[in-house]
């Protein structure tokens, strides 16, 4: 599926399946704040991807899915690599699905990602 957001950040889903996602960025200067650190911004897409992509394959033909809320944590600052998100659907029902992400910057954990997710039939077809 065609993901514009991603394209324009350079997101890339490396793994996609039931319930478990893995997807990434390289780190380049358009991602960085004015202190040239990756900003919050981008390291919570990766985490909304991620769930996104997760959940994705388990929906019923004409369902979507969308965030009700994410909360994270940052741990460390990051400057330079490559930035890794693992997610995994811990719990989900008719109408509503939790996720977790662990997010990774060369082999480090530099935060963590907990989020809701509206699973629904859109009335609108043009969505």
């Amino acid at each position: 599926m065609y993901h514009p957001f991603a394209d324009l950040v350079g997101l890339k889903i490396e793994m996609q399946k039931n319930g478990r996602s893995t997807c990434s960025i390289d780190i380049c200067e358009k991602l960085l704040n004015p202190h040239k650190v990756v900003h919050g911004a981008v390291i919570y897409s990766l985490a909304d991807t991620g769930m996104g992509a997760a959940l994705y394959p388990s929906l019923q033909e004409g369902q979507i899915c969308a965030t009700i809320e994410i909360k994270i944590n940052y741990y460390r600052a990051v400057y330079e690599g490559q930035i890794v998100c693992e997610t995994n659907v811990i719990n989900r029902g008719k109408s509503v699905a939790n996720m977790e992400s662990a997010i990774f910057c060369n082999g480090e954990l530099i935060a963590k990602a907990n989020g809701n997710y509206s699973i629904f039939s859109p009335s609108n077809k043009n969505i």
